[in-house]
C-alpha cells in the first residue's frame, strides 16, 4: 500500500513537471526578405503549433491583413509584427491548447505604448500587461532594447500584443508559454 502511494506521488510529480515545461517560439525559421528584396508579408505564421495573425481585418482599407517579419538590427534576431503601418492592428497568437502563462519579448519604436492581453476561449480578457512607453535607447550607438511582458490565467486561448500608433511598430522577438495539461 505504501509502495503504491509513493508511486502515485512520483507519477503526480512527473506529470506536474511535464505540464510546467515552457514552449518557445523564436521566429528564426522565418524568411524576412523575399528573393526579390520585398518584405515577407503573410496572412498568418504557424510555429510550434501557435498561429500568429492579425486580430481582425483592416477596417480603414480593403487590403488583406498581414503579418511580417523584421530583424532586430543589433542582434540579428527575427521578430513578427503587424504589416499594416497605416492601420495598427493587434497581432494575435492563438495556442493549440490552453496555456497558463505567456511571456513575450518585444522591441518597438521609441515612445510606442505596448499592451499584452490574454483571452480565454470565449474571447474574455483574463489578464493584461501594459507599458506607457517601450524602453528606448539611452544613446544613439546603443541597440534598441528588448523587453518582456507576461500574462497569467488558468486557461489562456490566445494573446494579442498591440500599442503602436500609425507609422510605429511593435515586434515580438520571442514567445514563451506554459501549456495546461
Amino acid at each position: 500500500m505504501i509502495r503504491a502511494a509513493r508511486f502515485a506521488v512520483v507519477v503526480l510529480a512527473v506529470g506536474c513537471a511535464a505540464a510546467a515545461e515552457q514552449v518557445v517560439v523564436d521566429f528564426e525559421k522565418a524568411v524576412v526578405l523575399l528573393p526579390d528584396g520585398r518584405a515577407n508579408r503573410l496572412p498568418q505564421w504557424v510555429e510550434n503549433g501557435v498561429t500568429f495573425a492579425l486580430a481582425h481585418e483592416p477596417r480603414k482599407s480593403k487590403g488583406k491583413g498581414l503579418v511580417m517579419f523584421v530583424t532586430h538590427l543589433s542582434s540579428g534576431h527575427k521578430g513578427i509584427a503587424g504589416a499594416m503601418a497605416t492601420e495598427p492592428i493587434p497581432v494575435r497568437a492563438t495556442f493549440p491548447k490552453p496555456v497558463s502563462s505567456v511571456t513575450v519579448s518585444l522591441w518597438g519604436s521609441t515612445g510606442t505604448p505596448a499592451v499584452l492581453e490574454a483571452f480565454d476561449a470565449d474571447g474574455k480578457v483574463v489578464d493584461r500587461a501594459s507599458l506607457e512607453s517601450v524602453p528606448g535607447r539611452k544613446a544613439p550607438g546603443e541597440s534598441v532594447p528588448v523587453f518582456t511582458m507576461t500574462v497569467h490565467a488558468n486557461r489562456i486561448a490566445y494573446v494579442e500584443f498591440s500599442g503602436p500608433r500609425e507609422g510605429e511598430y511593435l515586434a515580438a522577438h520571442e514567445v514563451r508559454f506554459t501549456p495546461v495539461e
